[in-house]
C-alpha cells in the first residue's frame, strides 16, 4: 500500500472520529436533557450501538459516496485528500464556534470542490449527486413533519396521564436513543467507508468498488470512539438552546429522527443527522406551540447549513491546487 493511500486512511478516520464528536450531540442531547439518563452513560451506551449499526443494516450508504458520485478512474488520489482535509478543517471550525453543521455536507461540498478542479464536472456522475442531495435536503423536512405528528400522538395517547407518565417516556427514550445511535452508525460511518474504498480502487489495492471488512471495523471504531469523547458545547446547543426538552420531547424527536435517518441508510441515501435530529426537535416544539422553539437558534444552524457545501467546496479546491504545486 502507497503512503498516500496510508495518508487517505488516516485521514478519513479521523473525519470519522470528528464526525463522532458532532453527532454525539445529536445522539444523546435530547435524552440527557430530560434526564433520562446520565451523559456519561448515554454517550457510553449510544457509542456501542454506533458501532454495532453497519454490521446489522448493511453498507449502501458506503456505495452510494465511493461508487455513485465519482468514478474511480477519473480521479487521483490527491482529490480524495483534498475532500477530507476540506471537510476535516470545517468540522474543527464549527466544533470550535458551537455550531452542529452538517459532517455530510461537508464531506460532499469537499468531494465535488476536489472533482471538479481535479477532473472537471464531466467526472461526476449526476444521477448520484442528485440521488445525494435530495436526500439530504428533503430529510430535514421529513424529519420535522415526523416529529410533529409523533409528538402530537404521545400528547393524544397521554392525555388525562398523571405525571408519572415522565417515567415512562424516560424509560421509552433509551429504546429510541438506541435506534437513533444504530441508525447513525449505519449512515455516517459508512461516509468514510465508502471514501476508503474509493481511494483502495483508484489506488489500485482493490479491482472493483466493494467495501472490505477492515474497513468497516475501523470506521465504526472511530466513530464509536467519537461519540463516546463526546462534544459537549454542541450537546448544549442541540439539548437546551431550542427549548426546554421534556421526556415526552425527547421520546418523539429520537423516534422521529431514528426512523428517518434508518429509512434513508437502508436505501442508500446518505443523510445529515445534525439536519434531521434539529428539525425533529423543532417540529417537536412547534407541535406543542409554535413560539415555544427559539427560531432565532434555528436561523444560526439554517445558515451553517447553507453555507457548509459551497465552503468546503471552496477549500477542497484550494487545498487540492496547493497539492499539485507541492507534489510537483
Amino acid at each position: 500500500m502507497s503512503p498516500i493511500l496510508v495518508v487517505v486512511i488516516v485521514l478519513a478516520l479521523g473525519f470519522d472520529f470528528l464526525n463522532g464528536i458532532h453527532d454525539s450531540s445529536n445522539v444523546v442531547a435530547t435524552m440527557i436533557s430530560s434526564r433520562a439518563l446520565s451523559p456519561r452513560v448515554a454517550l457510553f451506551v449510544t457509542a456501542i450501538a454506533n458501532f454495532i449499526g453497519p454490521f446489522i443494516f448493511g453498507v449502501a450508504v458506503a456505495n452510494t459516496i465511493g461508487h455513485e458520485i465519482v468514478s474511480a478512474e477519473s480521479i487521483n488520489t490527491s482529490v480524495i485528500v483534498a475532500a477530507l482535509l476540506s471537510a476535516i478543517a470545517w468540522n474543527i471550525l464549527t466544533w470550535v464556534l458551537g455550531f452542529p453543521s452538517s459532517s455530510s455536507h461537508a464531506l460532499i461540498g469537499g468531494i465535488l470542490g476536489a472533482v471538479v478542479i481535479g477532473a472537471g464536472w464531466q467526472a461526476i456522475e449526476m444521477t448520484g449527486l442528485m440521488k445525494i442531495l435530495i436526500a439530504l435536503f428533503a430529510s430535514p423536512i421529513v424529519g420535522f413533519l415526523v416529529g410533529f405528528i409523533i409528538l402530537r400522538l404521545s400528547l393524544v395517547a397521554s392525555w388525562k396521564a398523571s405525571p408519572r407518565v415522565n417515567s415512562l417516556f424516560r424509560r421509552f427514550q433509551i429504546v429510541t436513543a438506541l435506534s437513533l445511535a444504530l441508525s447513525h452508525g449505519t449512515n455516517d460511518a459508512q461516509k468514510s467507508m465508502g471514501i476508503i474504498t474509493l481511494a483502495l480502487v483508484t489506488g489500485g489495492v482493490l479491482d472493483a468498488f466493494a467495501v472490505p471488512t477492515w474497513v468497516i471495523l475501523l470506521c465504526a471504531g472511530m466513530i464509536a470512539l467519537g461519540t463516546a469523547v463526546g462534544g459537549w458545547k454542541l450537546i448544549k446547543t442541540l439539548g437546551a438552546k431550542f427549548f426546554r426538552i421534556r421526556p415526552v420531547d425527547g421520546f418523539a424527536s429520537q423516534l422521529a429522527s431514528a426512523a428517518v435517518i434508518l429509512g434513508a441508510s437502508l436505501v442508500g441515501g446518505p443523510v445529515s443527522t445534525t439536519q434531521v435530529v434539529s428539525s425533529s426537535i423543532m417540529g417537536v416544539g412547534a407541535a406543542e406551540r409554535v413560539n415555544k422553539v427559539r427560531w432565532g437558534v434555528a436561523q444560526e444552524i439554517a445558515t451553517a447549513w447553507l453555507l457548509t457545501i459551497p465552503a468546503t467546496a471552496l477549500l477542497a479546491a484550494g487545498i487540492y491546487w496547493l497539492l499539485t504545486l507541492i507534489i510537483k
